[in-house]
């Protein structure tokens, strides 16, 4: 959907009855969380990938959605591969269970990692019918790996999903930094909570005052560890990363401001 064309929610949802079905089936869900970047190579997918896999070792109910329809790799942080995965059909597509306590949905599962070479309302379109098909069932926290960028899709998604809370990854760098300023002005104009995690930091701190300028919820640093890249693709191993325990960290705090600890 173009910028310029932009409609409120309840337009859309009158519009596309595929988004009144999606809202059906996140009606069981607690709580729903954007995790987004202002653009590529700030380790959004990461971060994603590890808050739904802490969520789920402390004991709540957790999906992940790869919503990247065009690049998608939660799939490959969890070590899943497409073709020996098939959702089971239930009142829906159910997503698998990939660890204990997280079910996993992703388009890979039905392009076997092919290229989706997807432009604008086409990414739209798939988006939409993912979110109407997709039977969560009861859960506490549904992770959405979205889009890089402030693309249109990822900005619809948030008109499409209730009530969504964003967690916005940046990293030291003064692009990324000037990015996720963006993102957080824009985020802080719809009125969405947000909250802040500044990834591959040596030092980290840099991104506490744009939390501050912006009235998001500064959840801390995720340092910078080398030995990741060689755990991507097992969940044992990458759960044993520093990266795994400073997401822990950033998890728990999460958790607690949005009543699920």
């Amino acid at each position: 959907m173009a910028r310029g064309s932009r409609v409120s929610n309840v337009e859309t949802l009158s519009i596309d009855p595929r988004l009144a079905g999606a809202r059906l089936m996140l009606s069981k869900v607690k709580r729903i969380v954007l995790v987004m970047g202002s653009k590529g190579g700030v380790g959004k997918t990461l971060i994603a990938t590890l808050l739904a896999l802490q969520a789920a070792r402390l004991g709540l109910r957790v999906g992940l959605l790869d919503l990247d329809v065009t690049g998608p790799s939660a799939h490959v942080v969890l070590g899943v591969d497409p073709r020996g995965v098939q959702p089971e059909e239930r009142e829906g597509v159910v997503p698998p269970e990939v660890a204990r306590g997280l079910r996993f949905m992703s388009i890979v599962f039905y392009t076997w990692g092919r290229p989706t070479p997807l432009r604008g309302e086409s990414v739209d379109e798939v988006i939409k019918e993912v979110l109407a098909v997709t039977n969560w069932g009861e859960l506490d926290l549904l992770v959405v790996d979205t889009p890089p960028g402030l693309r249109d899709e990822t900005l619809d998604v948030l008109e499409y999903l209730p009530n969504p809370h964003v967690v916005a990854v940046t990293t030291p760098s003064k692009l990324a930094q000037a990015g996720v300023e963006r993102l957080l002005a824009l985020l802080a104009e719809q009125r969405v909570p947000r909250y802040l995690v500044e990834n591959m930091a040596r030092n980290g701190g840099v991104a506490k005052q744009l939390a501050e300028r912006y009235g998001a919820e500064y959840l801390g640093v995720v340092g910078y560890d080398p030995s990741v890249e060689d755990a991507i693709g097992s969940i044992e191993k990458l759960l044993a990363t520093r990266v795994a325990r400073d997401v822990e960290r950033v998890t728990r705090s999460l958790l607690g401001k949005l009543g699920l600890a």
